[in-house]
């Protein structure tokens, strides 16, 4: 859950129609960009930053925080569009699991979760997205992505064999490896993919971002 690359950490996005919020609601919040006619506000930041705190104990700058919900936008809009199936409730209870196995302990958990001051509700929400925008981006690029064996006998000696050494463990064997190492190399085809597409996507959108506004 951690390891989500492209540049795409998959967080649920709260967009609403600008001539929508209340007067009340643009006080407290501000608009920090808008992409197309939808907007993201200060408050899908500071989400994304908590979420962030929760799983790694530091988050990035809202700058660099904004550019990932300006991408989670362009992949959302695009699986909506194709009218994409969302994740069961199976498969999002599967997904939390993950996510509670990736800590030390069921107590480090919601010792973080509570430190990042996120609800259980808004955990399982931002790991619905996660998915729902993780497996649009598997369904879209993995057809694409060819590994040859040279490659995954490339990656082993190169890679594996060289990282177990300096650990001073034993390589496992190569026939062992091979299905993982195509996995992880499959994997870094789709992020490539999905980067391009995602710079590509950015040049055609008309985005415009007020984050110095919004932050004062």
């Amino acid at each position: 859950m951690r390891g989500l690359a492209s540049g795409v950490l998959l967080v649920s996005l709260l967009m609403v129609n600008a001539a929508e919020l209340p007067a009340l609601q643009e006080i407290v919040d501000r608009i920090a960009a808008r992409v197309e006619n939808d907007i993201i506000l200060l408050s899908d930041i500071r989400l994304l930053s908590r979420y962030q705190q929760f799983l790694d104990g530091k988050s990035e700058t809202d700058a660099q925080i904004l550019d990932r919900l300006i991408d989670q936008w362009i992949v959302r809009t695009e699986a909506d569009v194709s009218r994409f199936p969302h994740p069961s409730d199976g498969e999002i209870d599967r997904g939390v699991e993950r996510l509670r196995k990736s800590f030390a302990s069921a107590e480090q958990y919601e010792e973080r979760r509570k430190q990042s001051g996120l609800s259980e509700a808004e955990v399982r929400g931002i790991v619905a997205s996660q998915l729902y925008l993780s497996n649009y981006l598997d369904s879209r690029f993995r057809p694409g992505v060819q590994i040859d064996p040279k490659t995954i006998d490339d990656f082993y000696q190169k890679s594996v064999v060289p990282r177990a050494k300096a650990r001073g463990q034993e390589p496992p064997p190569l026939d062992t490896a091979r299905d993982f190492i195509q996995e992880a190399l499959v994997q870094r085809g789709i992020n490539d993919q999905a980067d391009q597409w995602l710079i590509e996507s950015k040049t055609r959108l008309h985005i415009e971002k007020f984050l110095n506004e919004a932050a004062r």
